[in-house]
């Protein structure tokens, strides 16, 4: 799977965790082994699974108990920091060294942890036409990542300390930028211990009042112009500049959630070197090597709104798609961060095929 989870989402997290409202800083600190398989997403890098990736995850986590609406709607959730090594049990695929902005939200009465987090990674031994010609997997040593972990915890068990243990994934790749970008995923089991500072100094938890009121606003128009750099699947070729102009228009259902729908306009300059390759090395492809370049689509979507950050997950299909690149229904998921009274916005986010992905999108938009 290629990069479908959004690359660089940190950059709006960070600013996101330093605009929280001040307040007193409670903490934990967590470290956990983990121990896995790469999962055998596309055949094309069977030759690279020969071990069972390992390595540790070293966790900061800051503690809210309610004094944003956000965490109290959201059942009180940590954000943080984390720092991942990861061996991956073979010298070609090298080692990956990754950083992540993280959130963590509990259920069960806090016992059962779901942690997203996004980030980047550094490969030590990327792709190379002569010195590491096999590792198709990672075409940059610099990647995109993310990190989801589930399972049990039980915090200050004794004296601040208590543990954890559960499932972990892991997926890095470059998000197209350069060829190859085959991509690893990994999955497998994971287990720790944690410390919380000052555990018996903990406040109550503010509860959510029966009279806040749960946000909603009338339809609103939006107007969001992205771009950014990428390359076809084929090695040796051109990375070039795409925009996208995309126009929809969103209603606020409540504090969390908004829906969307729209139209984008794609101006992928790289397709025109693909769809010339196509048509003169595979002729049952049925292409001409002219076709326009430029593809519309129209989609639907979802926003889960936490304050002035945003996660955003669209679904579109190509109404104009000449070029017949990849297939007709992409997807998009991403990130946004709001400005002046939710005027205006940026944005980054994967744009892909299903699990494929074509582009990172940056953006700026306006909301009328």
């Amino acid at each position: 799977m290629r990069s479908i989870f959004p690359f660089l989402f940190s950059l709006f997290s960070v600013g996101f965790l330093f605009s929280q409202e001040e307040e007193k800083n409670h903490f934990s600190i967590e470290a956990n082994y983990f121990y896995g398989n790469i999962f055998e997403h596309n055949k094309d890098i069977g030759h690279l699974i020969v071990g069972h990736p390992e390595g540790v995850m070293l966790s900061y986590n800051n503690k809210t108990y309610g004094l944003t609406e956000a965490e109290r709607r959201y059942g009180y959730p940590d954000w943080g920091f984390t720092f991942v090594y990861q061996d991956m049990k073979n010298p070609i695929l090298g080692d990956n060294y990754s950083a992540y902005g993280h959130y963590t939200w509990y259920f069960v009465k806090r016992r059962l942890a779901l942690t997203v987090g996004t980030g980047v990674a550094y490969n030590t031994n990327p792709y190379d036409i002569d010195t590491n010609f096999k590792n198709n997997a990672y075409g940059t040593a610099i990647l995109s990542t993310s990190l989801f972990k589930l399972g049990y915890t039980y915090e200050n068990l004794w004296k601040g300390f208590g543990v954890n243990a559960g499932l972990f994934f892991l997926h890095y790749s470059n998000g197209n930028l350069k060829a190859p970008n085959t991509s690893t995923n990994t999955f497998g089991i994971n287990a720790g211990i944690t410390y919380q500072f000052n555990a018996d100094e903990f406040p109550d938890y503010i509860p959510l009042e029966e009279d806040e009121p749960n946000i909603s606003e009338p339809i609103k128009y939006n107007i969001v112009f992205r771009s950014g750099i990428n390359q076809s699947d084929v090695i040796g070729h051109n990375r070039e500049p795409f925009y996208v102009l995309s126009g929809y228009a969103d209603k606020r259902l409540n504090f969390k959630s908004s829906l969307q729908g729209g139209i984008d306009i794609f101006f992928s300059k790289f397709i025109k070197e693909f769809v010339l390759y196509r048509s003169i090395a595979f002729p049952d492809d049925g292409l001409d090597g002219d076709e326009d370049y430029k593809r519309v689509g129209v989609f639907i979507g979802h926003e889960l709104r936490f304050n002035r950050t945003a996660f955003e997950a669209q679904l579109g299909y190509y109404v104009y798609w000449p070029s017949k690149f990849e297939n007709r229904v992409y997807n998009r998921l991403g990130l946004k961060r709001y400005f002046y009274d939710s005027r205006i916005f940026g944005t980054v986010a994967v744009k892909g095929h299903w699990a494929k992905a074509e582009a990172i999108e940056f953006g700026v938009g306006l909301r009328l």
